[in-house]
């Protein structure tokens, strides 16, 4: 079965957004996280191994909290975030899964981490060796991951020091939760520094056999078994952001972004349209003016090449983007939809979060990670 039907088998059918009809409510952002839940369950099933969740920069920006508590709920008991303070904020609302930390071990900060039951990842030799010896003077063995770099060459032990640590029997002897690394190219399946990390990985394993093994990432799950090893850790394709650019998305949709037409006026043609004057309407136009901007997390990039929806119709986005509103040309549009109130969609499943992302020539994950926090966010299909 495909994956996406498996996530469309793993949850109800989920109920369909319907906005907020209090007045105040000028954007909405609808969070599905039973959709959330089902691209999870739609992940492990396509790797059959263990399958972690990362919710680092507030979940992608949808929120840590509400989603860990989603994820745990069906079954996720490894969480991996980057810094020391959100992993705090996590465990606050998370008192039983593990989580780790990606961006490894302040200097000072073992009893921190300890108080917090924080897992470090640790990327430098001299992380190891603070973190062995606070464990020794612990006199327990504190779980933490290893992370070997095999290609990326930002974190993680490089190989020559990851075997020279290999051959220091208190090393070996530690109970490592996982040596994982990650993988530069996992969304271009035919790039060849995929096999080459692979193999990278592959050769280091052998030197802690007995340690479980991650490589794979959102998009490394879809690279094969000689990915997958005994843990995945997907983040971004938790909330529907495409594994495999370029092929038809197999996860859903997990966030639905409106904003109300707070005017819709006239314009003649040779009149101009916003911030320095930068469209020009040529035939009699309609324009309409939504509560969104970039302060909102909507590019400024997007100028005059965005697109919404409004009403089942595709509306471009003309002018410049402003701090807080978005100008539209809803000509094409019936009046009596294209009228002050209405909802215009920004992102949702008439426009996907990688098609909004490509008119702003950038990647879903920073349109998710900026989506701004003047919206009135609902969460849907909670657990």
């Amino acid at each position: 079965m495909p994956s996406s039907e498996l996530a469309r088998a793993a949850r109800p059918e989920a109920t369909a957004a319907t906005p907020d009809p209090a007045s105040d409510v000028l954007a909405l952002l609808t969070i599905d996280l039973a959709a959330i839940v089902a691209n999870w369950r739609s992940m492990r099933a396509v790797c059959g191994v263990e399958t972690a969740a990362v919710v680092k920069a507030d979940g992608y920006g949808v929120g840590a909290v509400p989603v860990a508590h989603a994820l745990a709920a069906a079954g996720c008991t490894r969480f991996f975030v980057a810094t020391p303070d959100e992993g705090i904020a996590l465990r606050a609302a998370l008192a039983a899964p593990e989580i780790a930390i990606l961006d490894g071990l302040p200097a000072g900060a073992e009893s921190l981490y300890r108080e917090h039951r924080l897992t470090p990842v640790l990327n430098r030799p001299d992380e190891v060796r603070s973190w062995l010896a606070f464990s020794e003077r612990r006199g327990e063995p504190l779980p933490a991951m290893l992370h070997v770099d095999t290609g990326m060459h930002r974190l993680g032990l490089a190989p020559k020091e990851f075997v020279a640590l290999a051959e220091e029997p208190e090393f070996r002897a530690y109970r490592w939760g996982c040596l994982m690394s990650h993988l530069a190219c996992s969304d271009e399946p035919a790039h060849d520094l995929n096999a080459r990390q692979a193999g990278a990985f592959a050769a280091l394993r052998q030197h802690l056999p007995q340690v479980p093994g991650s490589l794979a990432a959102s998009s490394g799950i879809f690279l094969g078994p000689d990915y997958q090893h005994d843990l995945t850790r997907p983040g971004a394709g938790l909330f529907g952001v495409n594994p495999q650019p370029g092929r038809a998305n197999p996860l859903e949709g997990t966030v639905h972004l409106q904003a109300r037409i707070l005017a819709v006026r006239d314009v003649d043609p040779d009149r101009t349209v916003g911030y320095g004057a930068a469209h020009t309407v040529t035939l009699p136009s309609k324009i309409a003016t939504i509560a969104v901007g970039y302060a909102d997390g909507y590019p400024r990039a997007a100028g005059s090449r965005g697109t919404m929806r409004l009403g089942g119709f595709a509306v471009p986005v003309v002018g410049r983007i402003s701090m807080d509103l978005v100008t539209l040309d809803v000509s094409a549009v019936p009046p009596d939809i294209a009228r002050v109130g209405a909802w215009v969609e920004v992102i949702g499943p008439g426009r996907s979060i990688d098609e909004v992302a490509a008119d702003c020539g950038t990647i879903a994950y920073e349109i998710l990670t900026s989506l701004g926090a003047r919206y009135r966010r609902r969460y849907i299909g909670a657990l």
